[in-house]
């Protein structure tokens, strides 16, 4: 499919959120200003990261709670949520909740898993069930059918003074149909289709099969195919394209010097799958966004989608976000065909 029959129609960004251990709140502060911005700029899309025991954003849908407070119109979403870290139930209220209080624009994203590094936080996380802990895609179902009103438990009516429902309150309609999985494999892809899920993308990818196979688009493409092709939805199941892009239209010589030496540090990594599992790194894509929007539509992955939350890099200053999606929203989109939200 051809780069022009499918122009960008979502623009949107992700965030980790990074703050000082010893001024939380000005790092939380920020995050929320730079969601306002993207508002501002006519953004679709806001998404944030997860960060457990790091300096950045551990409790997502707390923050998007607030952000919901703060903005009227962009849509807010997790990229992701590691349910190894959830109670499926538990999760779903708060999820429910926030979609509610936004108006309906929360878009969580979730992926599955052992939780990072556990067998240093099995102990603290599940001190009595470690060993039976099942962190596969059953806990996304779980997750999934009480987010789509399944039944929690088999009472429902009053106790005493007080009522109950057999399901998660308050029940968001239209919170199912804004689920997204991230997944880099295969397996995950087509599961995610399977379940109706929307599929988020992003740098990182399994390389799987031949060991030549070694072409990160090349793979990505197979994962977003193989989602469509077991998606009730086909070619009309959406999909969300992630990379590192940072547009240099309006940004200073040292704001370029940074960005390259950035890039430059993590490219290495792009070079070959990485450890046992094989994940491939696509290269962070620095330039002028008339040079990246030609090196998107390059991307074969990036051709057969219509929407993005590019991703910014972790460590910039305020200042270098603010540059950076300033250009994405009047430069690069642009570029790519999409228009800004009025």
């Amino acid at each position: 499919m051809s780069a022009a029959s499918r122009p960008l129609r979502k623009l949107g960004f992700l965030t980790i959120g990074l703050f000082d251990e010893r001024d939380p709140r000005a790092g939380h502060e920020a995050t929320l200003a730079l969601i306002e911005l993207g508002e501002r700029l006519g953004f679709d899309s806001a998404w944030v990261r997860h960060r457990h025991l790091q300096y950045g954003i551990s409790s997502p849908v707390a923050v998007l709670a607030a952000a919901s407070q703060r903005t009227s119109r962009i849509h807010l979403g997790t990229a992701v949520i590691p349910l190894g870290w959830e109670n499926p139930l538990r999760l779903a209220e708060d999820l429910a909740t926030v979609d509610i209080l936004s108006g309906g624009r929360l878009n969580p994203g979730v992926s599955v898993g052992p939780p990072m590094r556990y067998e240093e936080v099995r102990d603290a996380l599940y001190p009595d069930t470690a060993d039976a802990e099942d962190f596969g895609h059953e806990r996304v179902r779980r997750l999934l059918g009480f987010v789509r009103g399944e039944p929690a438990t088999g009472f429902s009516g009053t106790a005493g003074f007080e009522a109950f429902s057999d399901r998660v309150q308050p029940h968001a309609p239209g919170l199912a149909s804004r689920m997204w999985y991230g997944a880099g494999s295969l397996r995950s892809a087509r599961w995610a289709g399977e379940h109706g899920m929307n599929l988020l993308t992003s740098s990182v990818v399994k390389a799987e099969g031949a060991e030549e196979a070694e072409d990160f688009a090349a793979i990505q493409l197979s994962h977003m195919r193989a989602f469509r092709a077991h998606h009730p939805e086909g070619e009309r199941a959406r999909v969300s394209h992630g990379l590192v892009v940072i547009p240099t239209d309006s940004a200073t010589p040292a704001q370029r010097a940074k960005y390259e030496a950035y890039a430059r540090e993590r490219m290495p990594r792009t070079a070959a799958p990485q450890g046992p599992a094989r994940m491939m790194f696509a290269p962070d894509l620095v330039g002028g966004s008339a040079e990246i929007a030609e090196r998107l539509r390059a991307h074969a992955a990036f051709r057969e989608v219509d929407e993005v939350a590019f991703a910014l890099p972790f460590t910039f200053a305020p200042d270098d976000y603010v540059q950076i999606l300033t250009d994405m929203a009047t430069r690069l989109g642009p570029a790519l065909g999409w228009r800004p939200v009025a």
